[in-house]
């Protein structure tokens, strides 16, 4: 059984869950990169007046928002060989279907918290930028967005805090990633320790998270 005092086993534990945190970090880096850009998109497609753009768009965030992430994971990597007809298909590698999946579903989120900020910038802005003669791409990106991005900070800190999380759930499809080391260690030393150590790299994971946040918030403090 793992002890405390068995630095030579607690330290081969800590150097297996590290390499699983890289996993962990892996996919939540590469889903922000993904993400963050897909739901500004997203975003506009959802504001846009036409509806065989926007009505879409509504179905596609309903689904995101709407069904599990977990299923979503299953469905990304299992559909494509097995529901496509013959001929059509083909394999997606585990660690490329969960990135499709987590890029997907935090972008319909994102989406809808862009969707808030913008909407919630009063429409006399606009105006007055076409007075001083601004054209809709000048005054969107120059003085539209950045007060948007002041405003969607907190609840953009909120989901992130849960992708951060939310990364255990890989291990549906057999990937290797922090949560799935520890319970697989915790199975085989007979202890809950490194579970709560796993638990231990979340939360400085999520500290880090917070603090980058709360500097973000004060630069952009100038916005009132």
């Amino acid at each position: 059984m793992l002890s405390f005092w068995d630095s030579a086993s607690f330290f081969q534990m800590l150097l297996l869950l590290c390499n699983g945190a890289l996993t962990t970090l892996q996919v939540f880096f590469l889903t922000l990169l993904f993400s963050l850009p897909l739901g500004l998109l997203i975003t506009l497609g959802r504001m846009s007046p036409i509806i065989l753009i926007n009505a879409p768009i509504r179905f596609f965030i309903l689904i995101m928002r709407g069904t599990p992430l977990i299923l979503q994971l299953i469905f990304f990597y299992f559909a494509p060989s097995s529901m496509l007809p013959e001929g059509l298909k083909f394999n997606l590698p585990r660690f490329t279907a969960a990135i499709v999946a987590f890029s997907l579903n935090y972008a319909a989120y994102f989406a809808e918290i862009y969707r808030g900020g913008i909407e919630s910038i009063p429409r006399g802005q606009y105006e007055a930028a076409a007075v001083l003669g601004f054209t809709r791409r000048q005054t969107f990106f120059r003085i539209i967005l950045p007060q948007v991005i002041k405003r969607i900070l907190p609840p953009i800190s909120n989901e992130v805090i849960t992708l951060v999380k939310d990364t255990a759930l890989v291990q549906i499809l057999g990937i290797s990633e922090l949560f799935r080391v520890a319970r697989n260690e915790a199975n085989r030393v007979f202890s809950t320790v490194p579970l709560f150590v796993a638990g231990f790299f979340y939360l400085i994971m999520n500290w880090v998270v917070t603090k980058v946040f709360e500097k973000a918030e004060k630069k952009l403090s100038y916005y009132r």
